[in-house]
């Protein structure tokens, strides 16, 4: 069974509701993987940037490891998580049944395929490893019904902190609202 991503936002640090999500996630009776957002981490390196002057390059290397620091925050806090740094630790992790959280720097900081830029964020980069594992679903945990064009993957959804007062342990299904189903799979109507 593939995968389900699931980025956690950074915009849930330092609220209650992250922990819930990471319970909830943490009790998942379905393989997935954790992507975490850069949070107050990447925050920091905004505010930097602009009082040190340095480049776009550097900044994005910068959020990438802010998304580093905000995952070694989310896997401490169950014992069900692990971090997990390429596909083949994922793997691993999974094999040994618990919850990969993926920390991207590893795989993503240089990557030919990822420009050096704001405009790549925790979500592209969900995204971009969503399309790696070929992983049919994305689910973004989010303080926002925001969303881009994630055309990488088959159905993506949207959670947010109204959800987690209906969910379930342990978590069975994928839950969140469906933002969008690629156009091949609503063309052929595979599920």
């Amino acid at each position: 069974m593939k995968p389900l991503v699931v980025k956690l936002g950074g915009s849930t640090a330092g609220h209650a509701e992250m922990q819930r999500w990471i319970d909830v996630l943490a009790s998942a009776t379905f393989p997935l993987v954790i992507v975490p957002g850069g949070g107050p981490f990447a925050d920091q390196v905004r505010v930097s940037q602009k009082r040190l002057g340095y480049s776009d390059d550097a900044a994005h290397a910068m959020a990438i490891l802010a998304m580093d620091q905000f995952g070694i925050v989310i896997a401490e806090r169950h014992r069900q998580l692990r971090v997990a740094r390429s596909i083949a630790q994922i793997n691993e992790v999974l094999g040994a049944g618990s919850t990969p959280v993926w920390l991207p720097s590893w795989m993503t900081i240089g990557a030919a395929d990822i420009p050096c830029s704001w405009e790549i964020t925790s979500d592209s980069l969900s995204a971009w490893l969503a399309g790696k594992l070929r992983a049919d679903n994305l689910l973004l945990v989010k303080q926002t019904d925001e969303h881009g064009h994630y055309a990488s993957v088959p159905t993506l959804r949207v959670a947010g902190p109204q959800l987690l007062d209906k969910l379930e342990f342990p978590l069975a299904s994928i839950p969140g609202r469906m933002i969008m189903r690629h156009r091949h799979i609503e063309a052929t109507g595979a599920q």
